[in-house]
C-alpha cells in the first residue's frame, strides 16, 4: 500500500489549492492501493474537516509517507530527506530564486517529479492549472477595464466562494460596447475564451475585428499566424520554422493593437520570437489598447509585452504604465495603460481549479504512482533522484553549481 501525503503549503504568500479535493481523495483510496494522509492546514481551501468527512486522516506528521503532494515550492526548512515530492519546483528554467531550493532537494537524497514536466509520449503536458489561468486572467481584465471606465462593476473571484456564483452575476451584468483580442491557442488561451464566452461577449474571426464595427462586446483569438510574418519580404508563415526559429519572424499584431481596447495575453513566450509591440509602439496615437490582462506574465527584459515590467498579486492586481516615460503609475490614470499581471491566477478560484487539476491527476498520473516510481511517465518528470540530477536535467548543472 503506497501511502501518499497531501503536505500543508508553506510558501509565503501562502497559497490556497490543493493537488486532490477530499473527494478525489477518497475517489483514490477506493480505486487504488494507495492510502492518503492529510496535514492539517488554516489557509487550505477545503478545510480539514472536509477531509475527515470522506474519511481521510489528518495528521501533522508526514514521515511515514512515500510520497509527498503539494501545490508550490516547498519551503527548504520544510523539506523531509529522502522522500519523493510532486510539485512545480519552478527550477527547470534556471530561475535564480530557486536555485537554493534544488539545491537543498539534491542535498537531501529528494526525488523531485516536477508537475510542470508529467508528459505523454507525445511530450504532451499531463497536468497543468493552466486553463483556470485562463479563466481569472480573463475575467480580471475585464474587471479591470470596468475600474477604469465605471461603466460597470464586476466581483473579485477571489472574494467569490466558486466559479458558478460568478455566472449567476455574469447573467446580471449588461457589458458595453468594446474589443478584445486574446493570444493564444493552448490551455490558458482556452480558459480565457471560455470566461469571455461566460460573460456573453460574442467572438469573431480576426478578420472581421479588423475590419468591421460591432453593436456590443466582441473578442477575437488570434495565433500566430495572424501576429507574425517573416522578416524577409519573400517568405510566408511557416509555423514549425516559426516556433523553432522564431528570430526570423516580425511582429504583425500592430493592426490589432489599433482596433482592441483590451488584450488578453495567452501565449507561451520563446524569447527568440518578437514581442508583440515596442514602447515606441505604445506612444503611436493610434494606438488603441489600455488594458493589458497579462496571464503569461513573463517579465521585462524579454517579455512578449515591454510594459510587463513585474507581477502583480491578488490583492493589488493592476498597475499603469505610462508609455512616454516607460516608467509604472498609479492605475487607471488617463494616458496610460492600465496591466495585470497576477503570476498565481489560479488561486483566485482555489476550489475550482482545485478540482480540475486533481481530475488529471486522478486520471493520469495517481494510477502510475500506485504502479511504482519508476515507469516512463514519471520518470520523464523526475529532476532530480538519489542526490544527482537525472539525465533529461543534466543541464541544470551550471544553474545547481553557480557556474
Amino acid at each position: 500500500m503506497l501511502k501518499v501525503g497531501i503536505i500543508r503549503e508553506g510558501k509565503v504568500p501562502p497559497d490556497a489549492r490543493v493537488p486532490l479535493s477530499p473527494e478525489q481523495c477518497a475517489e483514490v483510496q477506493t480505486r487504488l492501493p494507495i492510502h492518503i494522509i492529510v496535514q492539517p492546514s488554516p489557509i487550505r481551501c477545503f478545510k480539514d474537516e472536509e477531509f475527515a468527512a470522506r474519511g481521510l486522516t489528518i495528521q501533522e506528521d508526514l514521515s511515514e509517507c512515500d510520497v509527498l503532494m503539494g501545490v508550490k515550492e516547498v519551503p527548504i526548512d520544510q523539506l523531509i530527506p529522502n522522500k519523493t515530492y510532486l510539485f512545480f519546483s519552478h527550477t527547470i528554467k534556471k530561475q535564480p530564486y530557486n536555485r537554493p531550493l534544488l539545491q537543498a532537494m539534491l542535498a537531501k537524497g529528494i526525488r523531485m517529479i516536477d508537475y510542470e514536466v508529467l508528459t505523454n509520449e507525445k511530450g504532451e503536458r499531463l497536468v497543468a492549472f493552466g486553463f483556470y489561468a485562463g479563466v481569472v486572467g480573463a475575467h480580471n481584465a475585464i474587471w479591470t477595464w470596468g475600474k477604469r471606465t465605471g461603466q460597470f462593476s464586476l466581483p473579485r473571484l477571489c472574494e467569490s466562494h466558486d466559479y458558478a456564483e460568478v455566472l449567476e452575476v455574469y447573467h446580471k451584468t449588461s457589458l458595453p460596447n468594446f474589443r478584445i483580442v486574446l493570444t493564444g491557442s493552448g490551455r490558458v488561451a482556452s480558459g480565457a475564451a471560455k470566461n469571455l464566452q461566460d460573460m456573453g461577449i460574442e467572438q469573431v474571426s480576426p478578420e472581421a475585428f479588423l475590419n468591421q464595427t460591432f453593436d456590443g462586446p466582441v473578442f477575437t483569438q488570434i495565433h500566430a499566424e495572424h501576429y507574425a510574418r517573416p522578416i524577409d519580404p519573400s517568405g510566408i508563415f511557416d509555423k514549425k520554422e516559426y516556433y523553432s526559429h522564431g528570430e526570423r519572424y516580425q511582429s504583425a499584431f500592430l493592426p490589432f493593437a489599433q482596433k482592441a481596447d483590451i488584450f488578453i495575453n495567452g501565449i507561451f513566450y520563446d524569447k527568440k520570437a518578437p514581442a508583440f509591440f515596442n514602447v515606441e509602439d505604445m506612444q503611436r496615437p493610434d494606438f488603441r489598447i489600455q488594458v493589458i490582462g497579462d496571464i503569461t506574465c513573463d517579465i521585462m527584459p524579454g517579455a512578449s509585452v515591454p510594459c510587463t515590467i513585474r507581477p502583480t498579486h491578488i490583492d493589488e492586481p493592476v498597475f499603469g504604465f505610462d508609455p512616454q516615460t516607460g516608467q509604472e503609475t498609479a492605475p487607471y490614470q488617463k494616458g496610460a495603460i492600465d496591466v495585470m499581471a497576477i503570476d498565481n491566477l489560479p488561486s483566485e478560484l482555489p476550489r475550482d481549479a482545485s478540482v480540475f487539476f486533481g481530475n488529471q491527476l486522478v486520471e493520469h498520473i495517481l494510477p502510475e504512482l500506485a504502479k511504482g516510481l519508476h515507469n516512463d511517465v514519471l520518470q520523464r518528470a523526475t529532476i532530480t533522484e538519489k542526490s544527482a540530477l537525472t539525465p533529461a536535467f543534466e543541464y541544470l548543472q551550471d544553474y545547481v553549481t553557480g557556474s
